[in-house]
């Protein structure tokens, strides 16, 4: 199959003009001026700009196990809905967990044939298998995942300081990455017990200094052990000094925040309303604007979703009760406009936002056809229209309870292609490897 896209603004690695993306075959073949377009060229309109396909390296398919929760067909038709091409399935919340190269295998048998965009994988590293971790990363896991406290699941416990160590002890040894939920455990059982609906109070329950005190431990051992490490869902903009100093101390560490961190604010987050329950959790304004001025300055390096939903039941809308209420947000979906809306208000270009969104997590995954506009890549394209206001609305997640739910967004996804294809929610997907191209 062949295809030629061209609009008036195509985002390109170098910067945006006007050209014409040749594919064939689902790879991008040439790059070439707007007005050198064969007849027959797919030509967006004077308000769509040209995007490669985003890659989400932070979803929680949850399939199998908790399937009822969310799975692989509808997760990725949301992704494909939200121009997201290719996306990172994390270790959790499905059972069984992909702590073993027999899970792993499990997870690749349950996804084939039903996933509607590409689809890599996340191993995990929890007590105890440490043995394990080399196997899966031969198998092409694109990385660990671990935790810094309770998962929330029995299935996935968390590491200590000495689980860490092993773990991060045996990555290095071959040069793979330990990705971390650091939050830690002794901050967070000090801190005063979340229950009822009071936002202030959960909020209270899970302070910045956990998030600080994770990530202080986990820049010491990524240094001691020569390992390399990445932060997720970082929404402390305290922690942020933390990093800037490992990294300029040669630290092999990099670090994501999420659409939510960088939409919400604590001060707005109504009493009683658990659906913007996650953690770490939503944290006032003033580590918003720190996040956003983070990644404008190099020193958070991407936006992945973290979209983590349940059956809606698990929310406990009926009380409202943030102790009770499953923590997790929603949004793989939606990701795009809602950072775009926040960008947009800010006067960051879209092509930056691209490069948070794409570039950035096809890097942090080790998949070299993902990412960009480019010869050689695959021919991931979406028609975005970046001026266009919308509702959120009907989604095609499993369970669409969302804090986005009903709100004003800018920004609409037209198109979404596939290695070529159009993306229309069929199985298209394939079952990536990391290093595949």
């Amino acid at each position: 199959m062949s295809l030629v896209v061209r609009a008036r603004r195509v985002v390109l690695p170098d910067g945006e003009r006007a050209a014409a993306v040749h594919t064939a075959d689902g790879v991008v073949t040439a790059v070439i001026g707007f007005d050198d377009a064969p007849a027959g060229a797919v030509t967006l309109a004077d308000d769509e700009v040209l995007l490669p396909g985003l890659v989400d390296s932070h979803v929680h398919v949850n399939e199998p196990g908790r399937t009822e929760w969310e799975g692989f067909a509808t997760a990725t038709r949301a992704a494909a809905a939200g121009g997201i091409t290719t996306i990172v399935d994390m270790p959790l919340n499905s059972v069984p967990a992909t702590t073993t190269l027999g899970a792993l295998r499990v997870k690749r048998e349950v996804a084939a044939g039903q996933v509607a965009v590409d689809v890599a994988f996340w191993g995990g590293a929890v007590p105890g298998n440490a043995g394990e971790l080399r196997a899966m990363h031969e198998a092409g896991v694109v990385g660990f995942k671990c935790f810094l406290l309770d998962s929330g699941v029995p299935e996935f416990p968390p590491l200590d300081d000495a689980g860490l160590r092993v773990a991060l002890g045996e990555l290095a040894s071959f040069d793979g990455l330990l990705v971390a939920h650091a939050e830690d455990e002794q901050v967070v059982a000090e801190a005063p017990e979340p229950a009822g609906t009071s936002y202030a109070a959960f909020l209270a329950s899970r302070p910045p200094a956990a998030e600080e005190t994770a990530i202080d431990r986990l820049v010491a051992a990524t240094r001691d052990t020569g390992a390399r490490s990445h932060v997720v869902h970082l929404a402390d903009g305290d922690a942020l000094p933390l990093l800037r100093a490992a990294r300029a101390d040669g630290v092999r560490i990099t670090v994501e925040t999420c659409p939510h961190y960088l939409t919400f604010a604590a001060e707005d987050v109504p009493d009683g309303d658990t659906a913007y329950k996650c953690c770490p959790p939503i944290r006032e304004s003033s580590h918003r604007e720190a996040l956003w001025g983070a990644l404008t300055a190099g020193d958070v390096d991407l936006v992945v979703s973290d979209h983590s939903p349940c059956l809606p039941a698990l929310k406990r809308l009926d009380v409202g009760d943030f102790g009770l209420a499953w923590g997790g947000i929603a949004g793989l979906q939606v990701a795009l406009p809602a950072v775009w809306t926040g960008a947009r208000a800010r006067g960051v270009p879209l092509s930056q936002v691209v490069r948070w969104m794409s570039a950035a997590p096809a890097r942090l995954a080790g998949l070299p056809g993902k990412g960009a506009i480019a010869v050689g890549k695959d021919a991931d394209l979406v028609a975005f229209a970046p001026d266009e206001p919308f509702t959120v609305g009907r989604l095609e997640h499993r369970n669409p309870v969302t804090p986005y739910a009903g709100r004003e967004l800018t920004g609409v996804v037209r198109r979404t292609w596939l290695r070529g294809q159009e993306a229309d929610g069929s199985p298209l997907g394939r079952l990536l490897g990391r290093g595949d191209r």
